[in-house]
């Protein structure tokens, strides 16, 4: 059975009277990447400064590392990168890194491993404030790195990043989770979360929306079939596919059919006197179901929930 690394059941925080997360429970696996996703404001960073004992829930509870947030037991064994880095602006990156090393008992050569794996080494010897916003984030998800961390939780970690840059952060996640390290990730980029994250929790409002896989989430894949005439084309893809695997959209057939089938459904259509002009796989995105969720949870969402 697959360990579980994070467990939270009903975690909800209220500030006044405003509803900032409300009945969250999620579950992290050992050796996954979990994507963390929703829109800004949607109660991600609460969250996790809850996982990590910084905000003390109203109500509901966590277990991190079989501990609960904030014991010595948990955080010694969790890197974090959350709200952004905070270093001494006159100090170089790598002398930052080397203080904090010492502060968690590792070696400097530990700070320099960091350094090299998030690409600043070059940069390492200078100041802290001469840093872009890139840099700096960099320099922070390479302080979460210090000491191997069983768990990392990085909020939006590619901020600030060129595509360049963005590329590089989501190839060091994935090499992470491959030497079994376990990833909490946040973040609003849907394209991102899509391609390197092994199941997502959609958080939208403060309430968690769907926990899954991102294929899932996603559904099957289908085939887009434009071909003339329309009518000709519907009756041979219900025929090949089955009447409730086909729906008639603005732009032709879609049929829920894997894509090895598109050759049969092709000769079908031939067969039958169609005219073909395209058939291709269709997927729905992540970022699609994500849009589709939440306004349908938008028609039932409370209006003092966390916006």
């Amino acid at each position: 059975m697959t360990n579980t690394i994070v467990v939270t059941d009903r975690l909800t925080k209220r500030y006044g009277d405003r509803l900032a997360v409300s009945d969250v429970s999620l579950t992290v696996r050992s050796g996954e990447v979990y994507g963390f996703l929703g829109p800004n404001g949607a109660g991600k960073t609460t969250t996790l400064r809850m996982l990590l004992g910084l905000v003390r829930p109203t109500s509901g509870t966590a277990t991190i590392l079989g501990h609960a947030p904030g014991e010595t037991g948990a955080t010694s064994r969790i890197g974090a990168l959350v709200e952004g880095p905070g270093f001494y602006p006159y100090l170089s990156g790598r002398d930052n890194l080397r203080v904090m090393a010492r502060y968690q008992g590792v070696s400097d050569r530990a700070a320099d491993e960091a350094l090299a794996r998030v690409d600043l080494a070059d940069r390492g010897g200078d100041a802290f404030k001469s840093y872009s916003l890139g840099m700096k984030q960099r320099l922070g998800v390479a302080s979460a790195l210090l000491g191997e961390p069983d768990l990392l939780v990085l909020d939006e970690p590619t901020n600030g990043l060129d595509p360049a840059g963005m590329a590089d952060m989501r190839k060091l996640v994935v090499d992470l989770a491959k030497q079994g390290q376990t990833v909490l990730l946040s973040s609003h980029l849907l394209a991102e979360v899509q391609e390197i994250c092994d199941r997502v929790g959609v958080i939208a409002h403060g309430r968690l929306l769907a926990e899954s896989t991102v294929a899932e989430l996603r559904g099957a894949s289908t085939l887009l079939v434009r071909a003339h005439p329309v009518d000709l084309a519907l009756s041979v893809s219900m025929r090949v596919a089955g009447d409730d695997a086909v729906q008639l959209i603005d732009d032709g057939v879609r049929l829920e059919l894997p894509e090895e089938r598109a050759p049969e459904l092709a000769r079908a259509l031939v067969e039958a006197g169609a005219d073909i002009h395209e058939i291709r796989p269709s997927e729905r995105s992540l970022e699609d179901v994500f849009f589709e969720m939440t306004a349908d949870h938008s028609d039932h969402s409370d209006p003092e929930e966390n916006r």
